[in-house]
C-alpha cells in the first residue's frame, strides 16, 4: 500500500498536486463530498481493488471532513488510506463474544510465569540507567514500570501485528457500539503519524488500537506519552526508553505514590466477618490489624497509617489482599482486578519476592455471563433480590449472594462461582 502511494506521488507534477490540494483550503465554497471525490480522482484515493469493501471506501471518503477539521492534511490522509481495506482480524475479534472467563489462578500462572519473571530481572539490569532516571524524574518505582511492560507485550516481544490506523478505521466503520470513541481515536492516531512520532508502517498495535511497547490508546498517548531521549518524538514503538517513560508518566499523573507498594497478601483470622471484604471499606492497615488480619509472610506492615481495601479475588476459597492506592492506579491502566494483581505481583517477583503464599481452590470456577444470569434469576426467585438478571456482577448481586450464603450457613463472601450456582440449583 505504501509503495503504491510513493509510486503514484512520483508521477504527479507540482501543478497537479497544487490543483489537488487547493480545494481542501476552500471548504466554504465546495461541499465535503465534492472535495472527497476530487481527491479520489486526483490520486486514486479510496479507489481500491475491485473486490474492496465499498462501504468502507465510502466511510473513508466521508470521514475526511472530520479529519481535516482536526488538522489532518490531505497529504497525510491520502498517504495512509490509499488502497486500505478493513482489517479482517479486527472484524473477527470485534464480533467474538467471549462467553468463558479465565479463572484468576490460570491468568496469574501465565502472567507471572517463571519465564516472565526471569526476563523482567534481565531487563532490570539491562535498562538500569534508564529506569533509574525515569524513577527519579517521575517518582514511579522501576519494578512497576517493568511489570507493565512485561504484562502488555512481554517486554516488547509481541506488540501486536495490526496497523493501528487500519484497525481503528475498521472499528470506526463497523463497530456496533462506541463509534464516537473509535472515531476520536482514529483522528488522534492520524495526528501521531502526521507529527512524525512514528512512521505509518511502523505503527503496530493490537486489533483494538492499543499501541507500542506498553500499549497506549492514541488518546492516552496524546495525554501522557513522554519523550525520554529528547529527540522531539514520543516513540513508544521503537524506543524502549520513551515507552517506559510514558508508562511512568501515566502512572504518576494518575496518583502513583512513590516508594509505596501496591498491596499485601494477608491472612484472615478464624471467624472473620466477611462483610468487611466488600471491596469498598477503607481502613488504615493498623485498623485492619485490629480485626486480626496479618501479612502472609509474618512481617509487620511498614506503614500502619497507609490505607487499604480488603479484596478477595476468588472469595474465601482463595488468597486475600489489602490493596493500597497504587493498586488502583494500576487499574487505571487496565480496569481489571486480575490485571492489577498480576502487575503488582510481577513487580514484587522481579525485585526478588516469592510466590503467593495462599492457595486457590480451583474448583470454585468463576461463572460465564450465561451462568451469572441463571444465578441471578435463581436468587430472585428465592427472594434475594438482585435486580435484572443481566449476567453482570454488581453490588446488588453481591449483596444478594451474601444474604443467600448467610441464610444457608455458608461463608458470606459474595463470590459467584460454579459451586454456589450448583448449590442454588440443587434447591439449597
Amino acid at each position: 500500500m505504501r509503495r503504491l502511494f510513493r509510486q503514484t506521488t512520483r508521477v504527479i507534477d507540482d501543478m497537479s498536486l497544487l490543483f489537488l490540494m487547493k480545494p481542501f483550503g476552500q471548504c466554504k465554497r465546495r461541499s465535503a463530498a465534492a472535495i472527497a471525490v476530487g481527491l479520489s480522482v486526483g490520486l486514486g484515493l479510496f479507489a481500491g481493488p475491485a473486490h474492496a469493501d465499498q462501504g468502507f471506501s465510502r466511510f473513508i471518503r466521508d470521514f475526511w471532513p472530520t479529519a481535516e477539521s482536526a488538522g489532518i492534511s490531505a497529504q497525510t490522509y491520502n498517504a495512509v488510506f490509499t488502497e486500505m481495506k478493513p482489517d479482517d482480524d479486527t472484524l473477527r475479534l470485534m464480533n467474538k463474544q467471549s462467553e468463558f472467563v479465565k479463572p484468576i489462578w490460570e491468568y496469574l500462572d501465565s502472567a507471572v510465569s517463571d519465564t516472565r519473571v526471569e526476563k523482567g530481572r534481565e531487563m532490570l539490569i539491562q535498562y538500569e540507567p534508564v529506569l533509574r532516571q525515569i524513577e527519579a524524574r517521575y517518582g514511579v518505582d522501576r519494578e512497576a514500570v517493568l511489570a507493565i511492560w512485561g504484562m502488555e507485550t512481554n517486554y516488547g516481544g509481541y506488540m501486536g501485528r495490526h496497523n493501528v490506523i487500519q484497525a481503528l478505521a475498521t472499528l470506526a466503520y463497523a463497530a456496533p457500539r462506541r463509534k464516537k470513541f473509535w472515531r476520536k481515536e482514529l483522528v488522534t492516531a492520524l495526528g501521531v503519524v502526521q507529527a512524525g512520532h512514528v512512521r505509518f508502517e511502523d505503527m503496530e498495535g493490537s486489533w483494538a488500537g492499543a499501541m507500542g511497547h506498553t500499549q497506549f490508546m492514541p488518546s492516552s498517548w496524546k495525554a501522557y506519552a513522554a519523550d525520554y531521549d529528547g529527540d522531539g518524538r514520543r516513540d513508544i514503538w521503537t524506543s524502549v526508553p520513551d515507552a517506559l517513560a510514558s508508562t511512568a508518566s501515566y502512572l504518576k499523573k494518575h496518583g502513583w505514590q512513590t516508594g509505596k507498594t501496591w498491596g499485601y497478601e494477608v491472612k484472615l483470622p478464624s471467624g472473620f466477618n466477611y462483610h468487611l471484604a466488600d471491596g469498598d471499606k477503607t481502613l488504615t492497615l493498623g485498623e485492619w490489624q485490629r480485626y486480626g488480619i496479618r501479612r502472609s509472610n509474618g512481617k509487620s506492615f511498614p506503614r500502619p497509617s497507609d490505607k487499604g481495601i480488603l479484596v478477595l479475588p476468588a472469595g474465601a476459597a482463595g488468597p486475600a489482599f489489602l490493596m493500597l492506592r497504587n493498586f488502583y492506579v494500576i487499574k487505571r491502566y487496565n480496569n481489571a482486578t486480575a490485571y492489577a494483581l498480576a502487575v503488582g505481583h510481577l513487580a514484587d517477583r522481579i525485585i526478588g519476592g516469592g510466590p503467593l503464599a495462599g492457595d486457590w481452590s480451583r474448583k470454585h470456577l468463576p461463572l460465564t455471563r450465561t451462568e451469572t444470569s441463571e444465578l441471578q434469576a435463581l436468587l430472585n426467585r428465592r427472594g434475594f433480590s438482585v435486580g435484572k438478571a443481566d449476567g453482570k456482577i454488581g453490588p446488588a448481586t453481591r449483596r444478594g449472594i451474601r444474604a443467600y450464603q448467610q441464610s444457608r450457613g455458608l461463608v458470606p463472601d459474595g463470590y459467584a462461582s460454579v459451586v454456589l450456582l450448583a448449590h442454588l440449583k440443587m434447591g439449597g
